[in-house]
């Protein structure tokens, strides 16, 4: 599964159809593209083995896509980039389905309309995936570090056996964003691309959590840290949501913190902070909050007693505490309109290594409508160090697959098209 091949030492390059480097979802969809067309097919990672982030990702159930329409599907992804809109209107969410259903892997749609393994498991279908490719030819060359080109415009690899340097007709890069360095996506390609004169935009956290302004009061975070808020509505502007998501020692993440995350890192950047409103009772009016709070509550102390007409215990009590003055808190209108949107301000997002992906990446005016790198012809790249960011939801997986799937394509093309036959 992971064997070296042979690849050229030295200043002596081996020659070879196509090169894919990186093993992650996009780069193993742009070889298994490649391999069907009859192309003889390396990927090569700098890692001890195939798919890593790919692996953990599955750890809580494979979330390979979402099952809502194309037309909304698409409007997930931003920045709007039709090329990547294409791609993913040329391998939609149904047709990955029927990709995984071809590897023995059936999938079925939850209640959130995300859809899953039958068996939430990402192993099985990373098994048979790598089985179908070697089945297809493709070879696999782990510990491969890639270090750019040479003068040739040969690529260059670090290898625990020295250095090594591989001359391909067409190349892949699928080399991911900058979460998760432990896994492989270091973004440490950025510089590399950069120096060979490509338009890289800078690559920022994404699907992260945010440092609330001034944090946490200590009592908060000891009691707090890591519990969720659950049944919530957030409002951005004019976007809202429900959802849920946690409170951390020094701010926020989860689900419902990532849907906005691009919002709120733009904003932060924009304007020093971003601050959202946070609906405790999204499911019930401000005239009906209002009334139960204003209700007479004799001798029962303000917490018993929001507690038995709105439900508001445990978090949700705490952060009103939290962020309002003791003389708020019996004022019945100001509490009310607190329980509804209680201003949380944020200061900035957590480190991109603690993000679940990232913006930034290979500007979209760098490649042509085949993900093709127009300053440097037969090289293409593919996944998350392209320039786009989505929220969680299958969204990333899939968008990153097909982007992989259509550069892999756009390879073919290329050799059935140049001077290299196939």
């Amino acid at each position: 599964m992971e064997g070296e091949g042979s690849v050229g030492a030295g200043g002596t390059a081996q020659a070879q159809q196509a090169a894919v480097i990186g093993a992650g979802p996009a780069g193993l969809m742009a070889a298994e593209a490649l391999a069907q067309a009859g192309v003889s097919v390396h990927v090569y990672d700098a890692m001890p083995s195939v798919g890593r982030k790919f692996l953990l990702a599955g750890r809580g159930g494979l979330n390979l896509t979402h099952s809502e329409p194309l037309e909304r599907f698409v409007t997930r992804l931003r920045p709007k980039a039709p090329s990547l809109e294409a791609a993913v209107r040329a391998f939609t969410p149904e047709a990955l389905r029927a990709w995984a259903e071809a590897l023995g892997v059936p999938t079925f749609v939850g209640t959130s309309g995300r859809v899953f393994p039958v068996d939430m498991k990402a192993a099985p279908l990373l098994r048979a995936w790598l089985h179908r490719l070697r089945a297809s030819g493709v070879q696999f060359h782990m510990r491969h570090r890639w270090r750019g080109w040479d003068d040739a415009g040969h690529l260059r690899f670090d290898t625990p056996a020295g250095p090594r340097s591989v001359d391909s007709a067409v190349q892949v890069l699928a080399l991911g964003g900058g979460s998760w360095a432990r896994l492989g996506s270091d973004g440490a390609w950025v510089p590399l691309l950069q120096a060979a004169g490509v338009a890289v935009h800078p690559l920022q956290p994404s699907n992260c959590g945010f440092d609330v302004a001034g944090g946490w009061t200590p009592l908060f975070t000891e009691r707090f840290a890591g519990q969720p808020f659950k049944s919530v509505a957030m409002t951005l502007g004019d976007q809202r949501r429900k959802g849920e998501f946690v409170a951390t020692t020094t701010g926020v993440e989860g689900s419902l913190v990532y849907a906005f995350s691009a919002d709120l890192r733009e904003a932060i950047a924009r304007e020093g902070q971003a601050t959202f409103l946070l609906d405790l009772l999204p499911d019930r009016s401000e005239a009906d909050v209002l009334r139960e709070v204003a209700h007479p509550r004799g001798s029962r102390s303000l917490s018993s007693h929001l507690k038995g007409r709105l439900g508001l215990e445990g978090i949700k009590m705490a952060i009103l505490h939290e962020r309002l003055t003791r003389e708020a808190m019996h004022q019945s209108a100001q509490l009310a309109a607190a329980i509804k949107a209680l201003p949380i301000a944020l200061a900035a997002p957590r480190p991109i290594d603690e993000a679940i992906s990232s913006a930034g990446g290979v500007a979209w005016d760098a490649l042509d409508a085949s993900l093709m790198l127009r300053d440097r012809p037969g090289v293409f790249c593919a996944g998350e160090m392209l320039d786009w960011e989505a929220p969680t939801g299958g969204y990333l997986l899939s968008a990153s697959m097909a982007s992989g799937r259509a550069a892999g394509e756009g390879a073919v093309r290329r050799l059935c098209n140049g001077a290299v036959t196939i």
